[in-house]
């Protein structure tokens, strides 16, 4: 699909019209396929997509992909946003994007952002509190102050010191 229809594609879970509609063309669909068209031009225009509209998703560069996964979410204005490793397989300046981006999404939606995450400097960079799994166990919890700090953290994701 296109990063346009990836966009569109959100809105189906709450289309406000029938098949019936589709078939014959009702004004109802007319109306929310305008609007639907509106607002996810307004999405990709927010996250800086606009010049990709046309474009197979899957032929873009990885971070922009990631990209557009985040504006699709975007679309039904949640007030909770899961963030599943959005940093695997980015380079440093995928990354320090993404950084500045969720920042943004955090201040612009007025978002709680939850972010699953390995990457230590993104996690450090981003997160006000953070809670760390070892195992399926919780190890830690805190700012990322304490976290850095505490010793189960850090034997748990460096190693045991060797005597």
């Amino acid at each position: 699909m296109t990063v346009l229809d990836n966009i569109r594609v959100a809105h189906n879970y709450h289309l406000g019209y029938g098949l019936l509609d589709v078939l014959l063309h009702t004004s109802r669909y007319r109306r929310a396929e305008q609007e639907i068209e509106h607002t996810a031009r307004e999405i990709l225009d927010l996250m800086g997509l606009k010049d990709y509209t046309g474009e197979w998703a899957k032929n873009l560069p990885y971070g922009l992909q990631r990209k557009v996964e985040i504006a699709r979410a975007l679309v039904v204005r949640p007030k909770l946003l899961l963030l599943d490793e959005p940093s695997a397989g980015m380079n440093l300046g995928e990354k320090e994007a993404l950084i500045a981006l969720i920042r943004w999404i955090r201040k612009e939606f007025n978002l709680t952002i939850c972010l699953i995450e390995h990457e230590m400097r993104l996690v450090m960079n981003l997160c006000e509190y953070i809670h760390v799994i070892d195992f399926g166990q919780t190890i830690a919890s805190g700012t990322p102050d304490v976290i850095q700090r505490n010793p189960r953290v850090i034997e748990a994701y460096l190693g045991k010191e060797v005597d």
